[in-house]
């Protein structure tokens, strides 16, 4: 047997509302929907007459029927709003491109302008590419924070009073359930505002906050509004989703949970001595903040420096890391400049045609004590090395020495490993019963004595030994 709608208007019910349990046809339904989020903009003082606002389409049920709410009701009631599309192109391959097709059916069908702005324009980085960085843990806090910020960064750019999002009832008793869960004090207090934002920021307002998501579902329904209900490809690991777990089983047991759980959001008090930050303007976006430097100033210096976990954690942890980011690059740039100092020194010689500083192969130290000429020297008819004067391989030897005493300093200095010279050879041991002998030399005697012949002026020919300088 059919049931009458409750109103007694003659039709038959064809729903059961999830907030109260009334039994309506679609017409009373549909006019309790739109009273109730009317009742709330007007109670609440979200717009004022002549004001522009962006509508932050995603695509979804929420956007979607929050767009189309608030043209009927700005036709019906005259609002006098001046209502536009803002949507954030996060560069999610698979769910964002497609839901922005949605977005652009929204934007045809309802009249309005519309802006898409993506996270490659906005921070040089897209979804896909952080994701790669960060695995897919902590993603949902950068694309959450960014996302933020780029409706701000939007909302400037069109000139609006105000940003308009489709968070329902379901939302909020969530996130006041996950600040419960961290502890979260201020976001606690916040989380159930219907209008934030700080003074000298773009407010944000949320005109479906009792809003039962079920019912919006069903609103987009028996309307047929065209929306896009793929969930992200990064969202299964996200936090919310165990709080929305909860909070489902909870409705099952008692629908109401969802309005009481808003309720005592609202009405918790905080007690004096607790300290919350204050909501400001970051230093270096001048984006509303908490901290001196915003959250996404954080992130996105992290992904830029290599450092995708700077901004995760606590400020404490991200500051440290900070530190030994910049030690690390100060200790770099100095060893920089001072092998490059020592390559200008020690390649001297060849750019002015000159002999070796140390001396050693000029014809003043070929000659002994007693003043007669030292016969041992040989000479050669290279140009390349100490312009055609052949040192002995002993000379050749102490040579080295000095001109490795800088680079030795250096090593010293930034606390590195010199494990190979000139003087050692690499002995390479092998399985005897794999290839028949024990020992096999990597360079014989005779190999090492070329190898000297062409070193025989080490200085000048910009080679310090073993060790091979450059970046």
């Amino acid at each position: 047997m059919p049931i009458s709608c409750k109103t007694e208007c003659g039709r038959n019910a064809v729903l059961k509302r999830p907030k109260t349990g009334d039994a309506l046809c679609k017409e009373c339904f549909y006019s309790a929907f739109e009273s109730e989020i009317h009742y709330t903009i007007i109670k609440g003082e979200l717009f004022n007459r002549g004001d522009s606002v962006a509508v932050a389409a995603s695509g979804g049920k929420d956007s979607t029927v929050l767009a189309h709410i608030l043209k009927t009701l700005n036709e019906r009631y005259d609002y006098g709003l001046n209502l536009m599309l803002l949507s954030i192109d996060e560069g999610i391959t698979g769910y964002r491109d497609d839901s922005l097709e949605t977005v652009k059916q929204n934007r045809d069908d309802y009249k309005m302008p519309l802006k898409i702005l993506s996270y490659k324009e906005l921070y040089g980085w897209t979804m896909d590419e952080i994701v790669a960085q960060i695995g897919r843990k902590n993603n949902c806090t950068f694309c959450g924070v960014f996302r933020r910020q780029a409706l701000d960064r939007g909302a400037a750019m069109l000139g609006v009073k105000c940003i308009a999002t489709g968070h329902n009832a379901d939302d909020i008793a969530e996130t006041v359930l996950m600040n419960v869960l961290r502890g979260d004090i201020a976001r606690l207090k916040r989380c159930t505002a219907i209008v934030t934002g700080s003074e000298g920021t773009i407010p944000r307002v949320k005109p479906l906050k009792y809003t039962y998501e079920k019912e919006i579902v069903m609103y987009a329904h028996y309307k047929k509004l065209v929306y896009f209900s793929t969930e992200c490809v990064f969202a299964p690991n996200a936090y919310r989703g165990h709080a929305r777990a909860l909070l489902k089983d909870m409705e099952k047991i008692r629908p109401a949970c969802i309005m009481d759980i808003i309720y005592s959001g609202e009405t918790m008090t905080i007690k004096d001595e607790v300290s919350l930050p204050a909501q400001r303007v970051c230093v270096r976006c001048n984006f509303v903040s908490s901290q001196e430097v915003c959250k996404a100033c954080v992130l996105l210096e992290g992904l830029n420096k290599g450092l995708p976990k700077l901004g995760i954690g606590k400020s404490s942890k991200a500051k440290k890391m900070l530190d030994e980011y910049n030690l690390k690059q100060t200790e770099s740039s100095g060893l920089k400049e001072a092998i490059s100092d020592l390559n200008d020194t020690v390649s001297s010689c060849i750019a002015k045609a000159k002999t070796c500083k140390s001396g050693l192969c000029s014809e003043e130290n070929n000659v002994n004590k007693n003043g007669s000429i030292n016969k041992n020297v040989n000479k050669c008819n290279s140009n390349k090395c100490c312009i055609g004067q052949c040192i002995s391989k002993e000379n050749s030897q102490i040579q080295k020495s000095i001109s490795n005493s800088k680079v030795n300093s250096l090593l010293q200095q930034y606390g590195l490993d010199d494990t190979s010279t000139d003087n050692e050879q690499l002995k390479l041991v092998t399985n005897p019963h794999e290839n028949g002998h024990e020992d096999v030399l990597e360079n014989s005697d005779d190999e090492q004595s070329h190898l000297d012949e062409d070193n025989t002026c080490s200085a000048s020919c910009g080679r310090m030994g073993s060790l091979q300088i450059g970046f």
